[in-house]
């Protein structure tokens, strides 16, 4: 049976998260009646994300997961997922807890009936730990100096 909506959700060392985002996800989804495959693609986690993954599927039938033997980024997780994906709208999520599937209702609409074919959304207000946004603020205020395009 074909359902309404298909969360594709990457995860790499999320074991902290899967059990609150999958209540949350499990809560959103009743709530508004729709039928849902949440979609687990577990990209070669030390931890134990991937127990946690088989757990909630265990609990509930729509949660599935797909486990890569190695990291192969986010990228070939959500292309994974993507051709799994048995839903008439495909969503994507981090694992992080930094999507508040609260959104999933108004995304959908916007596909469903007001015939979008695609709806991006951004986060206004990032939770990023410090070990993350140095990093990012570093290469961004040196990029453009060292990456100058060169004319003839």
């Amino acid at each position: 049976m074909l359902k309404d909506i298909s969360v594709v959700i990457p995860a790499y060392n999320e074991e902290e998260s899967i059990s609150e985002l999958s209540s949350w996800i499990s809560r959103v989804m009743e709530t508004h009646g729709f039928s849902y495959e949440v979609l687990f693609i577990d990209d070669g986690s030390t931890d134990n994300t991937w127990k946690e993954i088989a757990k909630v599927g265990q609990s509930n039938s729509s949660f599935k997961g797909l486990r890569f033997n190695r990291n192969f980024g986010k990228s070939a997780a959500l292309q994974t997922g993507f051709r799994t994906a048995s839903g008439k709208v495909v969503m994507t999520m981090d694992a992080d807890l930094q999507d508040s599937p609260d959104e999933i209702p108004e995304l959908y609409k916007m596909i469903v009936k007001d015939g979008y074919h695609l709806v991006s959304g951004w986060k206004q207000k990032r939770k990023d730990p410090l070990s993350k946004t140095i990093p990012s603020k570093f290469f961004n205020l040196v990029t453009p100096k060292n990456f100058r395009p060169q004319t003839s």
